[in-house]
């Protein structure tokens, strides 16, 4: 079962979903809110919340049916590969790796899979314009163990492209520090907007 959530795109996204049999729900703009409202539609046992600037390994549905074998294990991801050729670009990827494994902290580029039920009792995402995927993880992290599956899902390049390697590091990090340090996420959005001009 494929649902895409559109938030109101202009360009062919729905025409495109529609051709390969995808389900299309509307919802209002920003991620936490589509990803619930995608959520609530589905009818399967397991949700893989995908963004659109991500692609996914072959075989992904027998990974994530393995990765969630175990009867402990409440969620995982997949490791993040970049595409972008940028001196740098492979370390990111190692960090992000690391950080995934170790902390159990894997972000939502990396197609974060969870059993719905466990979704649906945590109370899904919370509608937070930024971080939502962090608060998910860090939520989850208290239920059980978060596994991370080795073949990498391969996300666009295109920020690390156009505003570089360390510029898009740095925010990235500035964000997550922020809102470690209590920062309200609705003013780390506007931070992170104007970062990215």
């Amino acid at each position: 079962e494929v649902i895409v959530v559109d938030g109101g795109s202009d360009d062919e996204t729905v025409a495109i979903a529609q051709s390969v049999g995808a389900k299309i729900i509307a919802a209002g703009t920003g991620r936490a809110s589509q990803m619930n409202a995608g959520a609530a539609v589905a009818s399967g046992d397991i949700l893989l919340f995908l963004h659109a600037d991500t692609r996914l390994p072959k075989g992904f549905d027998s990974l994530v049916r393995q990765g969630l074998q175990d009867y402990d294990t409440v969620a995982g991801a997949f490791e993040l590969a970049i595409d972008a050729n940028l001196r740098g670009v492979r370390l990111i990827e190692g960090m992000v790796n690391l950080r995934s494994r170790f902390c159990s902290l894997p972000y939502g580029d990396q197609a974060i899979f969870i059993k719905t039920k466990v979704f649906t009792d945590l109370g899904g995402f919370l509608n937070l314009p930024i971080m939502e995927d962090f608060d998910l993880m860090r939520r989850l992290r208290n239920l059980g163990k978060i596994t991370i599956l080795s073949q990498p899902v391969l996300t666009s390049g295109r920020r690390w492209q156009t505003l570089g390697v360390v510029k898009t590091t740095l925010i990235n990090q500035l964000v997550i520090v922020a809102y470690h340090l209590g920062v309200s996420p609705h003013r780390i959005v506007g931070w992170y907007r104007r970062a990215k001009g």
